[in-house]
């Protein structure tokens, strides 16, 4: 079975924090951080049961931050260089280590995150972290590298600009921070242990910045907290960049072996930041090096510009953020801003690589939905969301707090109130303090132990059931995981009702079975006519039918008369999905199924069938062990419990051609392997079988799965003929030798 990624993106720092102290600005020690062991078997089990398959943990390795553990060996990083009191995940200070913030043990760190892998794994989830492959922290130093590692930097000239044996790029003069400390609140010491990374930071010579400012006076707007990371280009060079890949550079080498570290940890997939400031070649030399190695390993890559896409999809990415289409798009939507007519121009645009791009509606660099700065209203993304997990076969992914209409609107500290969940402060969101555990203990004298229900509002706990059914539905639904698609719009404009400023309707279908999605992005329910035109019948291979549809997300059920420009009566709720699942007729050639090499004589073929089936009835044996079925003789060889009579094989003659004479129908069921019959055996299938099979039913008296070519009815075979019989003593062997006359 195809499955189909549904990513669950946490920051582990935020998740579970039941210090609900929430200080603006505030320590650790004030505010609390989430641990690795908030997800517990039971935390991600629930996880699970939402039908996530992947779980992105962001923000894992370790990063800079203003809190001091230098007790443990780790050291301290200058707060002028340092965004909020927690820091940006996505400036890392050791890409071998893991973020101490997180553990419960901070000695044992590393053990905390590999048993939640294992614990990720175990519930059926797979895991994905952070790879940050364009900039570092300023004050970048392992003192977790393995042994024979050298460290970015360890061997560079800094008095040279560029060059492939450096891993940085340096500027001429000291770092000038002005700028940044106009900018920011003066600094004071929480501690006196910590007066030292509150003194002026220095830094000589200079380094770029990861958002390419290449001189020595970064703004309070660049990320002055970051060094670039050189792959090999001078981004400087006299007329222009100038690319200097051979030999390979430093870099290459060392952020490949950081991948390779992490996948030896059982991390299946790695978020790639900013993966479009660093170079194709890079990654094609580094994903296939990692794949070679670790082939089930997920690479996504975080890029914005829809002309590179295919570039890097070449160059290894499994999937690419549909941020500046799809994304951008369904914002407008939901907004008002833009008609829901305009999502079919966004997915034509990148159809020929579809399956590649990785949908979303939140993530920690989006303001939240339920956010004033976006709708002000989670409802409202339900049926984005909904096109967004059923539209094609493409991941989705869902950023945490999502699913309980989290609304981002606190001033944490760093980022301030900008309607995103901070990445850069100690926090406590309010929806995730008590997600995802079936009871917890609430604050009271008693320590009444309570369903974690009573944590949500109404409105939070259907937005939650509602985000379930969705996901549940995209990962159970073949149409949704394996089927093609029909966008509607082209032809629902002119519609009972329809406004293409706020309906959005599409159609899915894998074998048989055929989905009628329809979005209501409008505030009001609706009663719609959908068409469904001649094209999508031709392109389906759709009958003209009466068939039964039932909508999932209610269960109701209804009759409907599908013709070729008629017209599908659909009710639609305001910020709404209707979900109607039908099945079809299906002729052969709508299946895949596996390639069949022989050329049978469909008469014999069909009296194989009947033959197997009389010789189980007669003897109580299984089907026949090996045939040979031709048009002037066939054999078949039977193992039976004793050598039958001559009275037993002429009853088998006689009774084969009372069979045939019955004129039985031959008929075609398609079916997935979920839905085999109980009295259909499996076992003689080889193991290339596919997915859909096909069982051949001759009226009720046998069903067996088989590819090959029939007659449409038992006459059609003619008259079976025993040439004779081979008995073997040892083996308890028949074989039967028969032809067909016709």
């Amino acid at each position: 079975m195809k499955e189909k990624v549904i990513i669950y993106q946490v920051l582990p720092r935020l998740f579970g924090n039941k210090n609900t102290t929430r200080k603006e600005n505030g320590t650790i020690e004030e505010n609390g951080c989430g641990k690795l062991n908030n997800f517990t078997d039971d935390v991600l089990a629930h996880i699970h049961d939402m039908g996530f398959t992947h779980v992105w943990y962001t923000g894992v390795i370790r990063h800079a931050t203003q809190t001091n553990y230098s007790s443990y060996g780790i050291p301290t990083q200058h707060a002028e260089v340092v965004k909020g009191k927690a820091g940006s995940p996505y400036a890392i200070t050791d890409y071998y280590d893991i973020d101490p913030d997180l553990a419960e043990n901070v000695s044992m760190r590393m053990t905390e995150w590999e048993s939640l892998i294992e614990r990720t794994h175990k519930a059926g989830m797979k895991v994905i972290m952070d790879f940050v492959p364009n900039h570092v922290a300023r004050e970048y130093h392992s003192i977790r590298k393995p042994a024979g590692v050298r460290d970015l930097g360890e061997d560079d000239d800094p008095n040279m600009h560029f060059s492939t044996k450096n891993n940085f790029y340096y500027t001429w003069g000291d770092l000038d921070l002005n700028d940044v400390r106009q900018s920011k609140p003066s600094m004071i010491p929480y501690s006196a242990k910590d007066a030292k990374i509150y003194e002026p930071y220095e830094e000589s010579p200079a380094k770029a910045t990861g958002n390419d400012r290449f001189d020595n006076r970064p703004g309070c707007n660049d990320w002055y907290e970051t060094v670039k990371l050189n792959y090999g280009i001078d981004y400087c060079d006299a007329g222009g960049r100038s690319y200097h890949y051979e030999p390979v550079p430093s870099t290459w080498g060392k952020m490949t072996d950081i991948l390779l570290y992490w996948a030896s940890k059982g991390v299946d997939g790695f978020r790639c930041d900013m993966a479009e400031m660093v170079p194709t070649a890079f990654w094609s030399y580094s994903t296939t090096i990692l794949k070679a190695k670790y082939p089930h390993i997920v690479v996504i890559g975080e890029v914005y510009d829809p002309n590179q896409y295919r570039n890097y999809v070449k160059s290894g990415f499994d999937y690419l953020y549909d941020k500046v289409g799809m994304y951008d798009c369904l914002r407008g939507v939901i907004r008002g801003e833009r008609p829901a007519a305009s999502i079919t121009h966004e997915w034509q645009v990148v159809d020929d690589i579809r399956e590649h791009m990785l949908y979303f509606l939140e993530n920690h660099d989006e303001q939240r939905i339920a956010s004033d700065f976006f709708c002000g209203d989670a409802k409202k993304a339900i049926p984005a969301a909904a096109m967004s997990l059923f539209f094609q076969k493409n991941p989705f992914m869902l950023y945490s707090g999502q699913e309980f209409g989290e609304r981002g609107m606190d001033k944490e500290g760093f980022s301030g109130k900008d309607g995103r969940t901070t990445i850069f402060d100690y926090w406590s969101p309010e929806t995730l303090v008590h997600a995802y555990q079936d009871t917890v203990v609430k604050k009271t004298s008693r320590k009444k132990v309570v369903p974690v229900q009573e944590y949500y509002t109404p409105e939070q706990k259907d937005l939650l059931a509602t985000y379930r059914q969705l996901i549940r539905l995209a990962n159970e639904e073949r149409a949704i995981r394996e089927g093609d698609t029909f966008d509607l719009m082209y032809v629902n404009p002119l519609s009972d009702h329809f406004d293409p400023r706020s309906h959005f309707a599409f159609l899915r279908k894998k074998g048989g079975e055929v989905m009628l999605i329809v979005l209501n992005f409008s505030q009001e329910d609706c009663e719609l006519g959908i068409c469904i035109p001649g094209h999508a019948f031709d392109f389906f291979h759709l009958t003209e039918e009466e068939v039964q549809a039932t909508e999932l997300m209610s269960g109701n059920k209804k009759k409907v008369e599908l013709k070729k420009d008629g017209v599908f009566p659909v009710s639609v709720s305001a910020n709404g999905v209707s979900i109607y699942k039908f099945n079809v007729k299906m002729e052969e050639s709508d299946f895949i199924l596996n390639e069949h090499h022989k050329e049978e004589f469909p008469p014999a073929h069909t009296a194989e069938h009947l033959l197997n089936q009389l010789m189980h009835r007669m003897f109580n044996c299984e089907r026949s062990k090996n045939a040979h079925i031709e048009r002037k003789k066939s054999k078949m060889t039977f193992e039976v419990d004793h050598k039958p009579t001559r009275q037993e094989e002429k009853a088998i003659e006689t009774e084969m051609n009372r069979l045939i004479e019955l004129d039985m129908p031959v008929t075609y069921e398609f079916v997935d392997r979920d839905h085999i019959p109980a009295d259909v055996k499996l076992d003689r299938l080889p193991e290339d079988a596919s997915e859909t099979l096909r069982l051949v039913r001759i009226g009720d008296y046998d069903v067996c799965p088989c590819i090959g070519k029939h007659v449409r009815s038992t006459a059609q075979i003619g008259k079976f003929v025993l040439l004779g019989t081979n008995w073997d003593e040892h083996a308890h062997t028949l074989r039967i030798r028969f032809k067909i006359v016709q």
